[in-house]
């Protein structure tokens, strides 16, 4: 990962009217289209788990109606398992090859998109597409505004990081609090950090390219960074949006 460590230092001191190239807008579509062949396959697994009794059983509990009623042992395993895979990679993911990448990648998409189930046994079909359809939407529109905006987004990000690393703490607090009004505020807040956090991460990207242009390898990794990293910012700002949009079964 120290190739992206000293990408980002390039980003703080960069210019930002970076020549738009052909190279660049292969790369940032490399970035796209592998986060939404994860979306896929997140969607794929989230059926399996929902919908298989034969799998569903072995991580939720459900009642007659087919509505969540609680998790097993191994459904507690699958939900924390992305966040210890996450944190494993800060360590194992320090220089990683075009496979090793890859291959993490696919891993934690696999498992976000597994725990996803439970999800489609809490809310309607209807308002998880309709959800869903309002991120995506969002997405578009707030990962265009990064990459074409002439402003730099690196203290907005800061201050967004920042930001994120209070909301987990209030989530972990909520655990406890089992607060209705607490949860409502975290979801509020959730939104908005993500939605900057997509902005931010398109435009990190761009100068990452700029930084390896010349490295094909460095890029390949780059890809499988990149749509990890907009893929987890579309997950949480999807899960955020359905608090709001969201009918339960």
């Amino acid at each position: 990962m120290n190739d992206f460590q000293n990408a980002r230092t390039a980003q703080m001191g960069g210019a930002l009217d970076m020549s738009i190239d052909a190279g660049l807008r292969a790369f940032m579509l490399g970035v796209y289209n592998k986060m939404a062949m994860g979306l896929v396959l997140s969607g794929i697994l989230a059926f399996l788990t929902s919908s298989v009794p034969a799998v569903r059983d072995i991580f939720f509990v459900v009642d007659g109606a087919n509505n969540l009623v609680g998790i097993t042992p191994a459904g507690w395993a699958l939900k924390f398992a992305p966040v210890v895979a996450l944190f494993i990679g800060m360590f194992a993911m320090r220089n990683p090859s075009k496979t090793g990448a890859s291959l993490y990648y696919w891993a934690i998409v696999s498992l976000i998109g597994a725990g996803l189930g439970a999800l489609a046994l809490i809310y309607t079909g209807e308002s998880l597409a309709t959800t869903f359809f309002v991120t995506a939407s969002a997405f578009g529109a707030l990962s265009l505004w990064g990459y074409t905006t002439k402003k730099n987004l690196t203290g907005f990000g800061t201050f967004l990081i920042m930001g994120l690393i209070g909301l987990i703490i209030a989530m972990v607090v909520n655990i406890f609090l089992q607060s209705e009004m607490m949860q409502f505020v975290i979801s509020g807040l959730g939104v908005l950090i993500f939605s900057g956090l997509i902005a931010f991460d398109t435009q990190r990207l761009k100068f990452e390219y700029s930084y390896m242009r010349e490295d094909a390898t460095a890029l390949s990794v780059a890809t499988s960074f990149g749509a990890l990293s907009l893929y987890l910012n579309f997950i949480n700002l999807f899960q955020f949006l359905l608090a709001f949009l969201g009918d339960r079964e």
